[in-house]
């Protein structure tokens, strides 16, 4: 069995809000075609392919863009 908490791994404290910041992080990760969506369905192509070389394939790229993306958003 397990048991679920809800809190965050690590603490957040946000003292000033940046509704610009928080516009590109959400247009780079979140919706159909953003760079998260793209990473879920190479990780999920991944689980329906017989051949392993390609489901291996499938799994190097989806890590890479998922980690391309968390790398890449501007933080200023």
């Amino acid at each position: 069995m397990w048991t679920y908490e809800r809190r965050l791994e690590y603490p957040v404290n946000i003292k000033t809000p940046n509704a610009k910041l928080a516009k590109v992080i959400i247009s780079q990760l979140g919706g159909p075609d953003g760079e998260l969506g793209a990473a879920m369905r190479y990780l999920s192509q991944r689980y329906s392919n017989t051949n392993r070389k390609v489901a291996g394939v499938l799994t190097d790229i989806g890590i890479y863009v998922s980690v391309e993306t968390i790398v890449s958003t501007p933080v200023k």
